[in-house]
């Protein structure tokens, strides 16, 4: 149990000690989301914000994680033919494992996401209250911590808890960001 103990305190002494290997930053952007699956739908454009956190491993790999607020969904006919928008609002964390093509300046990332419905907008389409998905995309650290990002977010869980309709979110994100 000593052992245990002093390895525990040694990594994090090494992780306080490595504080420059850790980036916190805040991020927002545009969120251009639909529906995939079983139910025509059109895209609608909404938002996402939050923290992201970077832990930096080594030059050339890190772990990012993030804490966002993401609104969601897409636009479809009802049975009676009228346009309505189903409006999902999560709290997603994605962890996201990113790969410098150039060191410091160029990542890819990809990862799972994990995400929590907060506010379902709609009665008529009941849905589930945890969402998961796959993330990839591409980051661009600008300059003095500017970053910007693209992101695809494809829907691995069924997001209507009718379980005859098979429908998954579909969310394309650009990101703008900085880094403290």
């Amino acid at each position: 149990m000593k052992k245990f103990l002093f390895l525990i305190a040694a990594l994090a002494g090494g992780f306080a000690m490595n504080g420059q290997g850790i980036d916190l930053g805040i991020k927002a952007g545009a969120n251009f989301a639909n529906f995939q699956g079983d139910i025509d739908s059109d895209g609608i454009t909404s938002f996402h914000a939050g923290l992201a956190l970077e832990l930096n491993l080594v030059p050339m790999f890190s772990v990012q994680a993030e804490g966002l607020f993401s609104s969601q969904g897409a636009k479809y006919d009802n049975a009676f033919g009228a346009a309505e928008d189903i409006n999902l609002d999560y709290i997603s964390v994605p962890v996201l494992a990113k790969f410098y093509v150039v060191p410091g300046k160029l990542s890819l990332m990809a990862g799972p996401q994990f995400s929590f419905l907060v506010n379902d907008a709609k009665d008529a389409f009941e849905t589930k209250s945890f969402d998961l998905a796959a993330s990839g995309g591409v980051e661009l650290k600008i300059i003095m911590g500017l970053f910007a990002q693209a992101r695809y977010n494809i829907g691995l869980t069924n997001v209507s808890d009718n379980s005859d309709v098979d429908v998954k979110n579909g969310v394309f994100q650009l990101s703008v960001g900085y880094y403290f």
